[in-house]
């Protein structure tokens, strides 16, 4: 079975300019990414905050254009489409932003946003528009009623059903899900995240789940990729990961998690100091400075990701 999508060998880089506006260096913000995802499974993406989490995404939708590497849809490259070609595949490839106000047009009725993406995408009539929008909202668990407010009259909550609602009126295979959790209350989380495991079924989607909270991304993903400075240094099964954790990176963030029955779920490993600057990584291992069984050979080797389905870049993985 082909993956839906394939990354191989990813790189999107920034350029850093002085106050002449000259190029100084570059930040690379996705490094060499090599991972796929299986249609209708989700897979989670996490990583401390500037790991390259919401870059990566944004490579894959197109927000950011990658300078190396392939981006396999459905088995066609779409990493050097331009905005007129990614249009067509914008139906199938979709984007939950993590600030869901911020993506929804305050001047603009819930029903006229919703209706937006089928004025451009499809040659449906006004009145198979309409009855496809009250659908998809009634989907989410939203009234009709909603169709007349606008974004500022509801709950955060409300605008993230909002959101996903207005993407699904395209029928899209993979959904990718930024930080789709942050800020809302706890049993507010647990709703939205049962919507999402609902939607999964009934729309037979399939989502990279990107977040920096490991309790969501265990109990949502069947697969996990961890990433560290732009690269992914662990991926495999959920279980495994969070059970058996082969990179000293991975043991670090899982160490944090908060104590379950008077234990951790796995032992305390300590890392030393903050993440090196992205414009300059340290040779060898990136995870070096900070790791606490780094060798010689970290600082002359940068370790190769391994094979799956459980993969760690580190040599004594």
């Amino acid at each position: 079975m082909n993956p839906l999508l394939s990354l191989r060998g990813l790189e999107t880089r920034f350029p850093v300019r002085n106050a002449f506006g000259l190029r100084t260096g570059w930040v690379r913000a996705v490094d060499h990414v090599t991972l796929h995802v299986m249609a209708g499974e989700t897979l989670g993406l996490v990583g401390e905050s500037g790991c390259g989490k919401s870059s990566l995404a944004k490579t894959i939708i197109g927000i950011n254009r990658p300078q190396a590497g392939e981006i396999l849809f459905d088995g066609h490259d779409i990493a050097g489409l331009h905005a007129g070609e990614r249009r067509a595949v914008a139906r199938e490839l979709q984007y939950v932003y993590q600030d869901p106000g911020a993506s929804l047009d305050p001047r603009w009725k819930i029903g006229s946003l919703l209706e937006e993406p089928l004025k451009i995408h499809t040659a449906l009539s006004p009145a198979e528009r309409r009855r496809r929008v009250v659908e998809i909202l009634r989907a989410v668990g939203l009234p009709e009623a909603h169709l007349e407010r606008y974004p500022h009259e509801i709950s955060g909550g409300q605008q993230r059903r909002v959101g996903l609602a207005r993407i699904l009126t395209l029928r899209p295979k993979l959904v990718i899900l930024d930080e789709p959790t942050s800020g809302l209350d706890v049993s507010v989380q647990a709703t939205v995240l049962k919507l999402f495991r609902e939607l999964r079924d009934v729309f037979a989607l399939t989502y990279l789940f990107v977040s920096h909270d490991l309790s969501v991304v265990r109990l949502m993903c069947e697969r996990v990729a961890v990433m560290y400075l732009g690269r992914v240094v662990e991926v495999g099964p959920t279980a495994q990961v969070f059970d058996a954790p082969r990179h000293p990176y991975t043991r670090a963030l899982l160490s944090a998690l908060p104590r379950i029955g008077g234990r951790r779920v796995t032992d305390d490993l300590k890392v030393a100091g903050e993440p090196p600057s992205p414009t300059d990584l340290p040779q060898g291992c990136r995870f070096r400075p900070r790791c606490p069984l780094a060798a010689e050979r970290c600082a002359a080797e940068e370790p190769a990701l391994g094979t799956e389905p459980h993969a760690a870049a580190c040599h004594f993985a």
